[in-house]
């Protein structure tokens, strides 16, 4: 089998994937036109052209404004379907997709709005396209603690529609510590818990996640190399890292794909996995960051199969899905 055809045929979990990042130009430039909202652009090609960006804080400018098209639960439910048909052409049988309440409750949107909307394909996408998927709630980390403590107060009451608390937003200069309480009352309620942590941050950020947030997973993750200690700690636990090859590549956390790390990470024995982050804006969903990787760093087919392995057993679904993606990971 070519390795092309074999990323294809494998099925896989995206573990890392903020649906509001999956917002493609077309779909936001209807979704506004629909709800007669005016965007600082006059064709689906001028957002095209907006979506080129330097950094991380230039992303999220017009991530943010973005998302400012998105009132009705329709538009969120549009939005996760659109995400879902992707997951359907790239064999993503299982996903966990974060979502940022703070965006759309900050400017008046309702947090039943977006929770419904989302649920709804959620639960469309499970019967019409086999894929199950759960829902992560992201705290923005640029906003306070209080901020944060009232958006899980909001959340409680939907606590059987979310999964996990998570950790999202501009790293540099907000440490995980700073959301330390607000994790560990999520805990108490319930949730299980992952965070942003080594991507634009340092390896310290890593321990913080691990060590004060009390971490189920760290996405990204990446900069742990920067520490030997940590790299060990990281394989003795198992502890998962939701990577994601092209957003650190759009993002600069390295220059160039053969610069990245995570064949090394794979080949030290961690569990890392490959996922697309915000792929409408990183430029490729999951079978896409898949082939970037493979024609950079000339993965094997041993290698692929692991990271797909790897995606499975790292996510929230029960021991026996586990176990049967696994098996026909193996039988391909």
């Amino acid at each position: 089998m070519q390795q092309l055809e074999l990323i294809r045929a494998l099925p896989k979990a995206e573990l890392h994937v903020h649906i509001e990042g999956t917002f493609e130009p077309e779909l936001m430039f209807a979704i506004a036109q629909r709800n007669q909202i005016e965007i600082p652009y006059k064709s689906i090609d001028e957002v095209k052209q907006a979506y080129n960006f330097h950094n991380l804080q230039s992303f999220l400018d017009i991530y943010y404004a973005g998302a400012q098209v998105l009132i009705h639960e329709q538009d969120f439910y549009d939005l996760a379907w659109a995400y879902f048909e992707k997951c359907a052409l790239d064999r993503v049988v299982h996903t966990e997709m974060f979502f940022d309440p703070q965006t759309h409750t900050d400017r008046g949107v309702a947090f039943e709005t977006v929770i419904n909307g989302l649920t709804r394909a959620c639960d469309d996408a499970k019967q019409q396209l086999n894929i199950s998927s759960h829902l992560i709630m992201c705290f923005l980390r640029h906003l306070s603690e209080a901020a944060a403590f009232d958006t899980l107060a909001q959340a409680l009451p939907y606590k059987d529609q979310i999964i996990a608390i998570g950790l999202d937003s501009s790293e540099l200069g907000h440490p995980p510590e700073k959301f330390e309480r607000v994790f560990a009352k999520a805990a108490e309620a319930g949730f299980l818990l992952v965070a942003h942590a080594g991507e634009e941050g340092p390896a310290d950020y890593v321990w913080q996640a691990l060590d004060l947030l009390k971490v189920n997973r760290i996405d990204h993750g990446v900069r742990s190399e920067e520490d030997p200690a940590l790299l060990q700690r990281l394989k003795a636990e198992q502890m998962p890292l939701t990577v994601c090859p092209l957003s650190n590549l759009k993002l600069c956390v390295v220059d160039q794909m053969q610069q990245h790390n995570i064949q090394r990470l794979l080949q030290q024995g961690l569990c890392v996995t490959v996922n697309s982050d915000d792929p409408a804006y990183f430029g490729g969903y999951m079978n896409d960051n898949f082939i970037a990787i493979t024609e950079a760093l000339d993965l094997t087919d041993t290698a692929l199969k692991q990271l797909a392995i790897n995606s499975f057993n790292a996510s929230f679904i029960s021991t026996a899905d586990k176990q049967k993606w696994i098996a026909e990971i193996e039988s391909i």
